[in-house]
This record gives structure tokens, C-alpha cells and sequence, in this order.
């Protein structure tokens, strides 16, 4: 059967093939359209299984392991975004000062902020559009730039710390950082590249052409892998609510949204029908947790269940910020605080879920929109 999808796309790495996109049921109703209907699915981690159990469920949110991301990378996003900052900052102290060689063209390339000057995964770290779970989760391993001006941006890394690979001529920066959770330093190689040079072509006769939101959501809809798809329903989590047409920038990246449905190709379609198969799922994920809070948050009173040890690992795998709390105000306090996330926590992952879920309907309709003359309709069994 020829169907108006690629029913094997990449879900890891290009030309991969490893993710199927294959219908559970065909059905053709008594008009003749023949209805396309999907499972939901979450997304596939070696690493991690969602405990069916609820308590477990609970437990292991609490212990900072509820939902793993896809990740392109090793190091944590908050690590690189230590390093981003330090060059966005390198290249305003060039604007502040009118004896630097590139005091022009420092305040030429901030002319819209300094974070017009980032895209992809950092744009939305330090943009903020994303949950903050998935901020203190998510892993990489570069920063994609987004400067017309090459000197500068290479005399900024430069001044960094970042060396030009006279092999590969990437700009490369070795860098360390100490994981609390495990007790270990590690190192990597950060690397930082400029995506005007994606401008002509990405791929695909596809090609960049900013570094908006808008932009980004029309690359990672078109390459569609795993991170890709965990990027835009984080994104989606908490950027499609009801006050929708106040968020501009949203705004605008829906239309990018509209504009590759609009395309009709087959690889792109097939993104977003496994875009909405992996948001259903997501948003079921989050609703479980919610609940299993609801049933199970007063046992962070429990000492024998949590121990004044138990209290500790939790607050070293969750944040400095607990652990500086904990520290000042003693096990106690902190487990009132810990109940006042959780109840907050209880309360926002359904809210986040049905602005998934919403986001999932608004793409389904849009795609079904696009083939209503082909008398075809996908649809995703709740």
C-alpha cells in the first residue's frame, strides 16, 4: 500500500530508519474516507521504564527520575549555558566599549538582544520556552550561533577559551563540571559553530534561515528525530494555552507548524503524526504522576519512609538550591517545602498535559485539513 506518509523514519540519527509509523487500524466510514488510527507512544529509553505502579511512580519523581529526555549530547544544558552567556556577555562588553575593533559590529549584531544571537537547543534554554524540568534534564554537546559577523564571533570564542581545530576547523572548548547526583568530574568537548553557514543548505534541499522560534520549529519538524520531537512538545507544554494569540512568538511558530503541513511531504507528515502520538503519551505520563502525588504526598512526613538521609538524596538529585535550603533550615523545613512543590507539582502536570493535549488536536486537525480531499483522517486512540 503507498501511503501519504514514510512509515519508517529517523529516530536517532539521519538515515536510520528506526522509528515506524504504522497504523494499529484502517477503517473506511460510510463517506468513504478511510480513517488512519495510531497508539500513543512514549518515547524509547534503555536507560529508564516508567513504573506502572503508582506509588513506584511516585518515587521516582520524587527521586528526580519521573521522565528522561532525548538527548543529542553529554553534557547538561546548564553547564553549556554557563559557556553561551560568558560569550554573549564577551561580545556586549565589545558593544560597551568604542575602542574595541568591534564595537560596531557588537552593537549591529545585539541590535535585536543577545538571544537573537543563539538558536536551537541553547535559544531555547535561555529563552526559556521550555519546562524547567526539561531545562535541568536535557543534554547536548554544542552551541549553534547565529552571527553575521565571523571575526567577532571568532574573536569572543577566542577570548573564551574556545581553540580553533586546525583539523576539523571547529571551535572547541574542553570543559569539566561535577555531577553531585554521582559524585564524579566529568569532561567533554564543547563545541560551538556558527549556523550562518547552514544558510544556503540543511540537508534536503531544506536550509536555515534565522534563529527565531518560529525557526527552530521548522528544523526539528522537518529532521523529526527523537530530541526533535521531546523539544517541541516541551516547547508545546507550556507555550499552547488558551492565551495563545498573546504569546507572539508562539504565534509565529505555529504558522511554521502550518507551513510544513502545508508541503505535504511525506517525511514531514510523518513527523507530526508521530508528533502527536508521542504528546498523547507524554500528557497521560503527566496526569499519572499527578495522581500518584495526590495519593502519596504526606509520606515526605513519613521518617521511616523518608529518613533524614533519604531527605538528603533527594535534595542533592533536585537542586543546589534545595541543598543550600536544606542546609540553612534543617530536615524539617525542607520537608514542608518539598510538600509545598509537590502539591504545586499535583497541580500543574494536569494543566500541562491538557495544553498537550490541545496542542495534539490542533496538529491532527491541521494534517487532516491538508488530505480532507483525499478523503483521509488520522487519528491517535485515546
Amino acid at each position: 500500500m503507498d501511503f501519504l506518509w514514510d512509515t519508517k523514519a529517523d529516530r536517532i540519527t539521519k538515515g536510520d530508519n528506526l522509528r515506524e509509523i504504522i497504523p494499529i487500524e484502517i477503517k473506511e466510514n460510510q463517506k468513504g474516507y478511510t480513517h488512519y488510527i495510531f497508539d500513543k507512544k512514549l518515547f524509547n529509553n534503555p536507560f529508564y521504564d516508567i513504573p506502572d505502579d503508582k506509588f513506584m511512580l511516585f518515587k521516582s519523581f520524587l527521586n528526580g527520575g519521573s521522565r528522561s529526555y532525548p538527548s543529542d549530547g553529554n553534557i547538561p544544558c546548564d553547564v553549556i549555558a554557563r559557556e553561551a552567556r560568558k560569550v554573549l556577555n564577551k561580545i556586549k562588553d565589545y558593544a560597551k566599549n568604542p575602542n574595541s575593533r568591534y564595537y560596531e559590529k557588537a552593537n549591529d549584531a545585539l541590535k535585536h538582544g543577545k538571544k537573537s544571537l543563539v538558536r536551537g537547543t541553547l535559544k531555547l534554554y535561555l529563552g526559556k520556552y521550555t519546562t524547567r524540568d526539561w531545562r535541568r534534564k536535557r543534554f547536548t554537546d554544542d552551541i549553534d550561533f547565529w552571527i553575521f559577523h565571523f571575526d567577532m564571533l571568532e574573536a569572543a570564542l577566542n577570548d573564551c577559551g574556545f581553540i580553533k581545530n586546525k583539523l576539523t576547523k571547529e571551535w572547541e572548548k574542553r570543559i569539566s563540571w561535577y555531577n553531585k547526583k554521582t559524585g564524579e568530574t566529568h569532561h567533554d568537548i564543547l563545541y560551538a559553530a556558527n549556523n550562518i553557514n547552514q544558510i544556503l543548505d540543511f540537508g534536503s534541499g531544506s536550509y536555515l534561515i534565522g534563529a527565531s522560534l518560529s525557526d527552530i520549529v521548522h528544523k526539528k519538524i522537518k529532521r523529526g528525530h527523537d530530541v526533535d520531537i521531546s523539544d517541541l512538545i516541551n516547547i508545546a507544554m507550556i507555550q499552547n494555552h488558551q492565551k495563545l494569540d498573546s504569546r507572539e512568538e508562539w504565534a509565529e511558530a505555529w504558522n511554521a507548524f502550518e507551513e510544513e503541513a502545508n508541503t505535504r511531504n511525506k517525511r514531514t507528515i510523518s513527523n507530526m503524526i508521530s508528533l502527536c502520538r508521542y504528546a498523547y503519551a507524554v500528557a497521560d505520563h503527566l496526569e499519572n504522576v499527578s495522581n500518584a502525588i495526590q495519593q502519596y504526598h504526606d509520606l515526605i512526613y513519613d521518617d521511616l519512609e523518608y529518613p533524614e538521609d533519604m531527605i538528603q538524596e533527594i535534595c542533592k538529585n533536585i537542586s543546589i538550591h534545595w541543598e543550600n535550603y536544606l542546609e540553612v533550615h534543617g530536615t524539617n523545613a525542607t520537608r514542608e517545602m518539598i510538600h509545598e512543590f509537590l502539591l504545586e507539582q499535583q497541580k500543574e502536570r494536569p494543566e500541562l498535559a491538557n495544553n498537550l493535549r490541545q496542542f495534539a488536536q490542533r496538529i491532527l486537525t491541521l494534517i487532516n485539513s491538508r488530505f480532507t480531499h483525499q478523503k483521509v483522517v488520522f487519528k491517535i486512540k485515546k
